[in-house]
This record gives C-alpha cells, structure tokens and sequence, in this order.
C-alpha cells in the first residue's frame, strides 16, 4: 500500500516539531537536529520537515512505495503524466536514508518524489556540508526542491529528501 509524502522546509524546526506533534498528536518517527519525519497511520502519510532549503513552504510532494514493484508502478505513471521531464535516481542517498527514487514535475513546477526506501543511513546526506548551501541533499543540486514555480525543482538537480 502506498504512502502519500509531504516534505516542508521550515525555518525552526524545534517550533515546528511542537506544531506538528500537537497537530498529528504524535511525536516523530525520525527526529535529528535538521530534519523529522512522522510515518502516520491515519491519515497514511509520511509528513517531513528540514531546515536544509533556503525557501520555506512546500518543499516537494510524493508517493511512498512499500515494494520495488510499486515503486516501478509510480514510475510508470509519471513516464505517462505529460510531465516535464523524469528522473530515475537508485540508490539515492538522502534525508537519513537509502532509496530508489523516481522524480517528476507537475504543470505547476511542483516537484513529485517516487520512493522506496531500502535502508536508513546516518547522515542526511554524504554531502552534507556543501548541500546546505544548495537547498538540497545533493551537492550539485542548485535549488532543488524549491516551492512551486520554479522550473529546476528537483527533476533537473536530483537528489531532494523522501
């Protein structure tokens, strides 16, 4: 079964934890000084926040898959979306976590996010000291993840946070 993914970036994340938590009426899942995820059950959602992007607001959107199989279901759907362009990323290393992810972009510039997540890692990044700067999990990413409308969100740069 597939899990709709939220991921905001937020200016304090300490605040927006107590929000969240009160809102969810849970604590996160995952909490580390610069990122926390809640994994809900009702609604099913896995709702992020981080502090790693410049612009705060929506950071991207997503679908969770529990299986590669669904994960390639969701790939095959945004290969059929009229989407501006696709990105396959295995192995992708991001948000204290290893995943096979898929990446598209809606009409809007609304960056969509494909995963499955395999494993978790320590870090939220292997590029952590430089991805700060870029907004993103991935060093050479410019301003991956951006809120809507801006046209290299995460398709182009690759690399943002499930």
């Amino acid at each position: 079964m597939k899990r709709f993914h939220v991921h905001v970036s937020v200016p304090d994340l300490d605040a927006s934890i107590g929000f969240y938590s009160k809102l969810f009426g849970a604590q996160p899942s995952v909490q580390k000084t610069d990122y926390a995820k809640w994994m809900l059950e009702d609604p099913r959602v896995n709702f992020a926040i981080s502090t790693w992007n410049a612009t705060k607001g929506v950071n991207h959107l997503g679908l969770q898959a529990d299986s590669e199989a669904e994960l390639s279901e969701i790939g095959a759907r945004f290969a059929v979306a009229d989407a501006a362009t696709i990105l396959d990323e295995p192995a992708a290393r991001c948000c204290y976590a290893l995943s096979n992810k898929h990446w598209v972009q809606d009409p809007q510039g609304i960056a969509w996010e494909a995963f499955h997540t395999l494993e978790s890692i320590p870090t939220f990044s292997p590029h952590a000291e430089t991805a700060a700067q870029a907004g993103c999990c991935d060093s050479a990413a410019s301003s991956c993840g951006a809120a809507a409308g801006a046209p290299e969100v995460a398709v182009t740069a690759g690399r943002c946070c499930g």
